[in-house]
């Protein structure tokens, strides 16, 4: 029997809503409050032990550290009564903070990132990122991931 792939991700929070200081104080907490198809999509296809980029968007602009997939897709606790459509959410773990934030401008600047997803569909709160640009990413931000 194969084990399946990981894949990885990045999800972006407003940090004055949800920072990454919160998600390591809180530990695991449900990834919610995503209203948009192409998001949500992205969100049902995480498997638990996926690794995510949490990405700080609106203030900062930069990829700070690294979730894992705690728990897959489930319906989502925030939506509000008579919300039309079939929102989910997955629960994120925090893993590590990144040693150096890699900037949103440093990534628009460098040619090999110009199909990655934020650069593309800058407004996507959750998107795929590729096997090569999740392992120049980690190397322009300093991270190891630890041995499994």
């Amino acid at each position: 029997m194969t084990s399946r792939a990981r894949h990885f991700w990045l999800v972006k929070s407003e940090p004055d809503a949800f920072s990454w200081d919160q998600q390591v104080a809180n530990g695991t907490e449900p990834w919610t409050g995503v209203r948009n198809h192409m998001a949500k999509a992205n969100l049902a296809a995480m498997k638990k032990g996926d690794l995510a980029f949490f990405y700080h968007s609106n203030i900062g602009k930069e990829i700070v550290g690294v979730v894992e997939v705690a728990r897959e897709a489930y319906r989502d606790p925030s939506v509000e009564p008579g919300t039309k459509g079939e929102w989910v959410c997955v629960d994120m773990k925090a893993v590590s903070p990144l040693p150096k934030p890699v900037t949103l401008a440093e990534i628009k600047a460098d040619p090999d990132f110009a199909e990655l997803a934020l650069v593309r569909m800058s407004r996507l709160s959750v998107m795929p990122v590729s096997a090569e640009h999740w392992k120049k990413l980690c190397r322009l931000g300093g991270w190891k991931a630890p041995k499994e």
